[in-house]
C-alpha cells in the first residue's frame, strides 16, 4: 500500500495486519513510516511519483493486494487552478495510481487473482464540493479508471473498486483545517464548517475507512469489482 505512514493508509496497514496480512507499507517518507510498527508488516519508501521506484517497490512486495493511497487536496475554484497544481493533482492523484496498477498487474494475472483499491472521494463524479475544482476532476478520473481496470479483467481473477470517503481525521485535514482557518476566522470555524458537510455531524475516522479496506481486499468482496464504495457519513445521500 502507498501513503502508508499516516490518516487512512496507516490505519489500513494496521488493520489488514491485524487480520494477519503480510503487509507492505510504503511512504515517501521514510521518517514517518519509522513508528509504523507490526509484526506483520515491512516498511519501505516508494516514490509514486517515480517509475524506477515504483517498479523496484513493486518487484518487492510482488502484492496479492494494491491500496493506492497516496494523493494531494487542492484548495480553489476552476479561476484560482494553475498548470503546475492541474499537472502535479494528476500526477499524483492519477497516474501514480496508473504506475502501480500498471506494475502490480502482471504478477497478479500471472497468479490467477488479485484486489486492487484505489483511493477516490465522494467529491468526485458523485458529487461536487465547494473550492474543490482540481481535486474533484482528479478524484473522478479514479473512478473511471477503476472502472476500466474491472471491465478489463474481470474474467482473470482481477478485482478493481475504489473507495469514496467524506471528510476523514487525519493529519492532512489538520493542515487544511488550519490553513481554512486563516481565511475564515479560525480553526474552530473551519472545522465546524467541515463538520457541517456531514449530515452525521461528525467527521469519519480513520479506522472506519480502514475496515472498508479490509473487506475489499479481502475475499469476502469476491462477488464485488468495478465499484465506487461511498462511505460519507450521508454527505452525498
Amino acid at each position: 500500500m502507498t501513503a502508508a505512514a499516516q490518516g487512512i493508509g496507516r490505519a489500513s496497514a494496521l488493520a489488514m495486519a491485524d487480520e494477519g496480512a503480510k503487509v507492505f507499507a510504503t511512504d515517501v517518507n521514510a521518517d514517518a513510516l519509522a513508528d509504523l510498527i507490526h509484526d506483520n508488516v515491512e516498511t519501505f519508501v516508494l516514490d509514486v511519483r517515480d517509475a524506477a521506484s515504483v517498479k523496484d517497490g513493486v518487484a518487492r512486495a510482488n502484492p496479492d493486494v494494491l491500496f493506492n493511497c497516496a494523493g494531494f487536496v487542492h484548495h480553489g475554484t476552476v479561476l484560482d487552478a494553475t498548470d503546475a497544481e492541474w499537472d502535479f493533482a494528476f500526477d499524483l492523484n492519477v497516474r501514480a495510481m496508473w504506475r502501480m496498477i500498471q506494475a502490480a498487474l502482471p504478477g497478479m494475472l500471472e497468479r490467477g487473482g488479485g484486489s486492487i483499491v484505489n483511493m477516490s472521494s465522494a467529491c468526485s463524479s458523485i458529487i461536487g464540493a465547494p473550492n474543490r475544482f482540481i481535486y474533484g476532476t482528479t478524484k473522478a478520473a479514479v473512478i473511471g479508471m477503476t472502472k476500466s481496470v474491472a471491465v478489463d479483467y474481470i474474467t482473470k481473477g482481477i478485482r478493481c473498486n475504489c473507495i469514496c470517503p467524506g471528510t476523514v481525521e487525519s493529519p492532512s485535514l489538520e493542515d487544511r483545517l488550519h490553513a481554512l482557518g486563516k481565511q475564515v476566522g479560525g480553526y474552530e470555524e473551519a472545522k465546524k464548517q467541515f463538520v457541517a458537510r456531514q449530515p452525521m455531524g461528525r467527521i469519519a475516522t480513520a479506522d472506519e475507512i480502514a475496515a472498508l479496506v479490509v473487506y475489499l481486499a479481502s475475499d469476502e468482496s469476491g462477488f464485488t469489482t468495478g465499484q465506487p464504495h461511498i462511505i460519507d457519513g450521508g454527505w452525498s445521500g
